[in-house]
This record gives C-alpha cells, structure tokens and sequence, in this order.
C-alpha cells in the first residue's frame, strides 16, 4: 500500500496528523494534533458543565425529564457546535493534505 493511502487512512480513522507524522513532517502532524485534541476537550468541558446542574437535581430527586437537558444542552449550543466545526474542517485538512501533499520521505526518494 503506498504511504500517502496509509496516512490518508491514519488520518481519517485513527486521528488527524497521525499522517503527516507517517510522512515525516513532524511539525504539521504535531501541532495538527494538538489542535484537534484542543478543541475536542474544549467541547467536551461545555457539554459536561452544562450536564452538571443536571446531574445535581437527578441525584437529589431521582430523575430528569427530557426537555431539561434539551434545554441545558441549548445554552451550551452554539460554542459547542464551533468548536466541532473546527474539528471538522482541521479533519478534513489532515485527511486531504495527507493524501494530497508528498511528505519528506517522498520528495528525499525523487
């Protein structure tokens, strides 16, 4: 299989710039992971802040009702989806310059 196919795959399977670290280019793969481990983290700490109260009240009474969390999973929303949409397109980044771009290994072959 050639190397532009594995890290394409590396990229989009396992996580972004573990591709461009097959390919030899430490510094893109580095901070390529970096980032999307940033933002993802990000998300998550939102989401589980916002989850909180919740939490409280279900251990004190013993249930929540659906429209709650709707309604706490709201607030959080649209930072929430930023976040994620900069996951996406630093996904798609890695996944296409992966693919697309030859790395050091490639260029020192020819």
């Amino acid at each position: 299989m050639k190397i532009y196919v594995k890290s394409a795959l590396l990229s989009a399977f396992i996580l972004p710039g573990l591709g461009q670290l097959l390919k030899g280019e430490k510094v893109k793969g580095g901070i390529l992971i970096v980032l999307v481990n940033i933002f993802l983290l990000i998300a998550l700490f939102l989401v589980l802040q916002g989850m909180g109260s919740l939490l409280v009240t279900a251990q004190l009474s013993g249930m929540v009702d659906a429209e709650r969390v709707m309604e706490e999973l709201k607030g959080k929303s649209p930072a929430v989806r930023g976040l994620m949409m900069a996951f996406m397109v630093l996904w798609a980044y890695g996944v296409a310059d992966a693919l697309l771009h030859k790395g050091k290994e490639e260029e020192n072959r020819s």
